[in-house]
């Protein structure tokens, strides 16, 4: 097939472009939200290729995934028609949980995908056909040495998402390991909370980097309250790492006993993070359990088979 999407979601488009179709991504001059085109930092097949808005037209497009509630428009402005359309949700809802309607409500022709049956469940979405089909992850191997003794955590911008992403919850796990945050909008982080550089550092390295230096951390914290699944966790988990999380939204389906410590008490996590700082045979064990669970779930192989079965149906 020749399908049409956005980039908007990196590391999710990552492992959807490994499948047999082809990807047709808008491209605009400036690279904006609506025409970023390929990545710059994921390897990507040649079966992803950059079209330009003005030439979508002409395109042959078997159907499109839409990502954001304006991209019915551009839809309709670019391609002047409507293919089957696939509406992939990857976020939890915000507002009047769990009264949030969902933008793709009632919208004739399109099918509704989320990422994880905790997000199905809290988003309302009328009548329209709605699936799951949970992520899948492009296997980076078992890498985690545990080296550091210092907890991982990835957030982008987390002093703007604040409570969100459990921010806040930073100097409570930094009381207890030193803290190692990566992603976009880090800096200053430390300062911004109260907390002495050393045990809240802050890096932006480049995603094939990302994998190696989480790796050598200890353990995986994921202090985030309301989110969908973060791909980092599951990341995480294939490294090997142990993990150390919330118990909120789609958390406990995705880490099974053994795999870490999931509970919503923070002194019960803290707890957890020092007794693996202080055990690195404890945590390799936790993280080979982490790794057998995500390769099991989260693997490549069943999403792409999923997304085939979907993708078969709807333009069927």
């Amino acid at each position: 097939m020749r399908i049409l999407i956005w980039h908007v979601h990196g590391s999710w488009t990552t492992a959807f472009v490994q499948g047999p179709h082809t990807c047709l991504l808008p491209v605009t001059p400036d690279r904006g939200p609506d025409g970023l085109g390929r990545a710059r930092t994921w390897d990507w097949p040649e079966s992803v290729i950059e079209v330009p808005p003005e030439r979508l037209r002409d395109e042959e497009i078997d159907l499109v995934v839409l990502q954001r509630p304006h991209e019915i428009d551009l839809v309709d402005r670019w391609l002047g028609r409507r293919p089957p359309l696939v509406y992939l949700e990857h976020n939890a809802p915000h507002g009047d949980v769990p009264d949030t309607r969902h933008p793709a409500a009632d919208l004739p022709g399109v099918t509704l995908v989320h990422v994880t049956h905790f997000n199905r469940l809290m988003w309302d979405a009328g009548h329209t056909e709605t699936t799951v089909i949970e992520h899948g992850i492009v296997d980076p191997g078992p890498r985690w040495t545990g080296e550091l003794g210092r907890a991982a955590v990835v957030v982008n911008e987390p002093v703007r998402r604040g409570r969100t992403t459990g921010t806040d919850l930073l100097p409570e796990f930094a009381r207890a390991a030193p803290l190692d945050v990566f992603g976009m909008g880090t800096e200053g982080l430390a300062e911004h909370l109260g907390i002495h550089p050393d045990r809240c550092r802050t890096q932006d390295v480049p995603q094939h980097d990302l994998h190696t230096e989480l790796a050598r951390r200890r353990v995986y914290v994921h202090p985030v309250r309301w989110t969908s699944l973060g791909l980092s966790l599951l990341e995480a988990m294939h490294l090997g790492m142990p993990v150390v999380a919330l118990a909120t939204t789609e958390v406990t389906e995705a880490v099974p006993p053994g795999a870490g410590v999931v509970s919503n008490r923070i002194d019960v996590l803290t707890d957890a993070v020092r007794d693996f700082l202080a055990d690195p045979h404890r945590a390799r064990a936790a993280g080979e359990k982490a790794r057998a669970a995500a390769l099991a779930r989260y693997g490549l192989s069943r999403f792409l088979t999923d997304w085939e079965r979907l993708l078969k149906e709807v333009t069927r």
